[in-house]
């Protein structure tokens, strides 16, 4: 079984620069798989295995819809499996261009391969000196002309959050506190480091562990130091419009948001808040469990029910918001004063209200 290092990362010769050392700290019995996407607009994409002797094989992936995941998918699993049945090598690096999902590679591996491969650390590699930048501003994939899909309309931001809160390490191109300290709190189990020595054929990714937190969940709360997280929950809706109107002030300067929303005017709908920088995407999660009969409480995930049964309202039931922002410097009093004010007060009646997010919620649903 050979053990596999998926790498990531956005800054491309940066990731070829840390592709470049795994390979060589596992000496000839090492593979190294790169991905040339700079034709995936044209339809074509050039996957190379090499070892420290030189190229072992090249092809080219022509597809009729251009994507980065689409050229991985399925054609790298066959690869690998065939490295290993050569019994020559014994460590594979797959080095996995920005715009790819390191998690559906994972699975695949997992699902298809789990008797020749072994998935044992993912590792994101992250500028620092832009990834504060990177992580509070509004940047998409598109403008950074990262090859990607046509359609792709992630924001910089939301790639490499993705990136770190799937990885199991993470190598910064230089040790700068705000950096790390940032990087850190996106995901506290991350292993850091500034160089990838010592990272290559120890096995560090857990699946179960390292499954992204479930659509609606929070992050810890973080107090100290440059960057801080404010966790805020409330048994009362939000005001639609005041919400609404709210939304460009609630993320500024912040770099991850995330949790449960009840909006007044959705009433049967729990929604899931995500942010990315400034870029924020609200979708239906589902209904509430005051809605559901028992047995059908299954469907929710495990961490809106443990909640649930602690924080069970007699009147609303499961209904409520909870939020959580990480940011640096953030005015975590302001913040908290910000959100408190957008809901709605005892005194105020929710049907004549305008819902200004029933347009972007209808057909909606949270990954």
């Amino acid at each position: 079984m050979i053990p596999v290092t998926l790498l990531t990362g956005i800054d491309e010769p940066f990731r070829a620069a840390v592709a470049g050392n795994l390979l060589a700290a596992a000496g000839r019995p090492g593979v190294l798989v790169e991905y040339d996407v700079s034709g995936l607009a044209g339809g074509s994409v050039v996957r190379i295995a090499r070892t420290a002797d030189g190229v072992i094989d090249r092809e080219v992936i022509r597809m009729d819809h251009p994507c980065v995941s689409c050229a991985m998918r399925d054609s790298l699993v066959p690869l690998l499996v065939s490295i290993a049945a050569v019994e020559r090598y014994d460590v594979a690096i797959v080095s996995v261009p920005g715009a790819g999902d390191t998690k559906a590679l994972a699975a695949e591996i997992a699902r298809d391969a789990a008797g020749e491969l072994l998935t044992v650390s993912i590792i994101t590699t992250i500028d620092a000196a832009g990834v504060v930048g990177d992580l509070t501003g509004e940047q998409l994939i598109q403008e950074r002309g990262i090859p990607t899909a046509a359609e792709d309309g992630r924001a910089i931001a939301e790639v490499i959050v993705r990136q770190l809160e799937y990885a199991d390490a993470a190598v910064l191109s230089g040790d700068d506190e705000t950096a790390r300290a940032l990087v850190q709190a996106v995901n506290p189990r991350l292993l850091i480091r500034t160089t990838p020595a010592g990272l290559l054929g120890v096995r560090l990714h857990d699946p179960d562990a390292a499954t992204s937190a479930e659509p609606g969940a929070i992050s810890a709360p973080l107090e100290g130091g440059p960057v801080q997280t404010l966790v805020w929950q409330s048994d009362r809706p939000f005001h639609p419009e005041r919400l609404y109107d709210a939304l460009e002030d609630l993320v500024a300067g912040t770099a991850r948001g995330r949790g449960t929303v009840w909006i007044a005017t959705q009433h049967r709908h729990r929604l899931s808040w995500d942010s990315f920088g400034t870029n924020i995407a609200i979708g239906v999660l589902g209904p509430w469990l005051a809605d559901l009969p028992a047995d059908r409480w299954s469907t929710v995930g495990q961490h809106h029910q443990a909640r649930s049964a602690l924080e069970w309202h007699p009147e609303h039931g499961d209904r409520a918001s909870y939020l959580s922002f990480t940011g640096i410097g953030l005015d975590v009093r302001e913040l908290r004063e910000r959100l408190d004010g957008c809901l709605l007060r005892a005194d105020e009646p929710v049907h004549p209200l305008t819902d200004p997010f029933a347009p972007y919620l209808e057909g909606s649903a949270a990954a």
